[in-house]
């Protein structure tokens, strides 16, 4: 089983990126699945907090509390978020073959999926100059500045168009099929 784990900051493509990856996955053959690490924070939103994702931004402020302040500092579960992943790709691994987490933030995320997964490919993508609607205070959040920091990624992709991103996608799955 393998998985690609794509971080990146506000609104750099992670998610179209993740969807373009599944679709040409597919085309191998595969059965991949799009997942967030961040589903139960949205969960959490839409259910208690009357959060409406068709109809409502992000509500980002209250996810980076919730996440960072609430569960993993005051709650000392550091790896909560992680681990409910985790947990849900044993289960769904059961009907698909291959995992696309699009908002990876955290060097500690990539750290313990490539401890728990034998086949890991981790992908950042960067967009410079693009409106990513943060205040400031989310823009500093560690949810926003750690990620950048992670040493090891197997691609970078930093301002692409669209269509090279396409290729790239073509290309990321080509050499990965080739590995097996």
């Amino acid at each position: 089983m393998r998985l690609y784990v794509i971080g990146g900051k506000a609104r750099s493509g992670k998610t179209t990126f993740g969807i373009m990856l599944r679709e040409e996955l597919k085309k191998y053959g595969y059965k991949p699945c799009v997942m967030h690490i961040t589903e139960p924070l949205y969960n959490y939103a839409e259910n208690y907090f009357n959060y409406d994702k068709n109809k409502d931004d992000k509500p980002r402020e209250f996810l980076q509390q919730l996440g960072i302040q609430i569960i993993k500092e005051k709650m000392n579960k550091k790896t909560f978020l992680i681990d409910r992943l985790c947990e849900d790709i044993d289960i769904l691994s059961n009907f698909f073959d291959c995992f696309i987490i699009t908002d990876a933030r955290l060097i500690m995320e990539f750290d313990i999926l490539k401890e728990k997964f034998d086949d890991v490919i981790t992908i950042y993508i960067e967009r410079n100059n693009v409106d990513d609607k943060l205040t400031d205070e989310e823009r500093h959040h560690i949810t926003e500045t750690e990620v950048s920091l992670y040493p090891s990624y197997d691609y970078k992709i930093i301002d692409k168009s669209l269509e090279e991103e396409t290729q790239i996608v073509e290309n990321i799955v080509k050499e990965t099929e080739a590995r097996i």
